[in-house]
């Protein structure tokens, strides 16, 4: 089992009435709300969570990549990344990832993972993200129906710019390159492991079954809609022949772990409302705009998740569906036991700080995850291979 402390790096200072005065948390949020003195704060805080996150034993960090919001203050995860190559030298660098059409050429996307790869001693792990709606279409402006076959040729230069001898020429509909030569190469050969986050894309699903990549569901949804992700998932790789290694799946999820469940939702309750009411605040119409799925992708969307957004009343309500794992270390550890041998997953993304939550708050979560309900979780999955996971330089750290 391989666990990874994951961090959404959001900001942490709205106001107590602000989803009752603005109409979303993305996109058009008018940035003077943006301290850039308290955002040198949160920026070392979060790294330095991180950096502990390795000291506690997790087997990976990681970041990811969004724009214009106070849900994830990472519009560079690549930034963080290399930040966290240099203070770390054992965890894995997972990230989750590159949202690949925001990279103008996507050879950008080639070079800097090349750069994470070689500087961190073959430990990334090299995330391949679409991009959310609000990130690609309505922040950059590419027309939703083109998201996905922007994806795909993207994707396809990056990897012929990682394993074909260069210099060569590159003609795609979207980009055309003369020269493709890039210079580092990745350490990790053929290229470092590549994940692809989805949040319940029958397409995405089936594209990273075929690639033989890893998938993870990352979501704030209800249990029974990971049973429903995590079920097609496995239903696609028999349909398509595939193993059912459990490494090839993994999941997100927020956790709070306390002395006992009654202390957990004292502490925990107001960082976790925030999460729910203000960073999960925005508008459907940015979420999913016209032509950004297929038909059968947005049935199985609305399904999933449209109902779930901006509705999470109480505490009781988000821990009884799931949302979030909550409790004692052995409430806890019950859960997980339960829950990642039901869906199959062999890759467990924990969010240890979560909303609002203040450093020493979150340190507390991550010690008590780290030591009394990690290691519980360690031998599931034992006899499988992980092939989803770096293979760093012989000798060095991470091996």
């Amino acid at each position: 089992m391989k666990i990874i402390a994951f961090h959404l790096m959001p900001y942490r200072f709205l106001s107590e009435d602000f989803e009752k005065q603005h109409h979303s948390v993305w996109v058009d949020l008018p940035n003077s709300f943006y301290d850039p003195v308290k955002g040198h704060e949160l920026y070392n805080s979060y790294l330095d969570q991180l950096e502990y996150a390795e000291r506690l034993g997790f087997d990976g960090i990681g970041v990811n990549e969004h724009h214009q919001n106070a849900y994830g203050l990472m519009p560079s995860p690549n930034l963080m990344a290399a930040t966290l190559a240099r203070s770390t030298d054992r965890a894995t660098l997972v990230v989750l990832g590159n949202s690949l059409n925001l990279y103008n050429p996507p050879l950008r996307v080639a070079e800097e993972y090349a750069m994470l790869d070689v500087m961190s001693g073959g430990r990334l792990v090299a995330g391949f993200v679409l991009g959310t709606a609000m990130d690609a279409s309505i922040i950059y402006g590419f027309p939703p129906s083109t998201i996905r076959e922007r994806f795909r040729e993207a994707h396809d230069l990056i990897i012929q710019a990682w394993t074909r001898p260069g210099p060569f020429t590159f003609n795609g509909k979207y980009t055309r390159l003369r020269y493709i030569n890039p210079w580092p190469r990745p350490l990790q050969q053929p290229h470092p492991p590549i994940w692809v986050p989805g949040t319940g894309s029958v397409e995405t699903m089936e594209w990273t079954l075929q690639k033989n990549y890893m998938y993870c569901s990352l979501g704030f949804v209800p249990y029974k809609s990971y049973q429903t992700i995590m079920g097609q998932y496995w239903e696609a790789a028999e349909r398509l022949g595939v193993d059912s290694n459990p490494y090839r799946a993994g999941i997100m999820q927020v956790v709070c772990v306390s002395e006992s469940d009654a202390r957990a939702q004292e502490e925990y309750e107001p960082h976790v409302m925030y999460l729910a009411k203000k960073l999960q605040h925005i508008p459907i119409r940015y979420t999913v705009p016209p032509g950004y799925m297929s038909p059968r992708s947005f049935i199985n969307f609305r399904k999933l998740w449209a109902d779930n957004l901006n509705r999470q009343e109480s505490w009781g309500d988000m821990v009884d569906k799931g949302l979030i794992v909550a409790g004692s270390p052995a409430t806890v550890r019950d859960i997980f036991k339960e829950r990642l041998t039901e869906l199959r997953a062999g890759h467990l993304i924990v969010l240890l700080q979560v909303g609002s939550m203040p450093d020493e708050l979150a340190q507390k979560n991550m010690e008590l995850f780290a030591g009394e309900v990690m290691p519980h979780l360690r031998g599931l999955w034992g006899k499988y291979e992980d092939h989803w996971w770096p293979r760093a330089m012989k000798g060095e750290p991470g091996k």
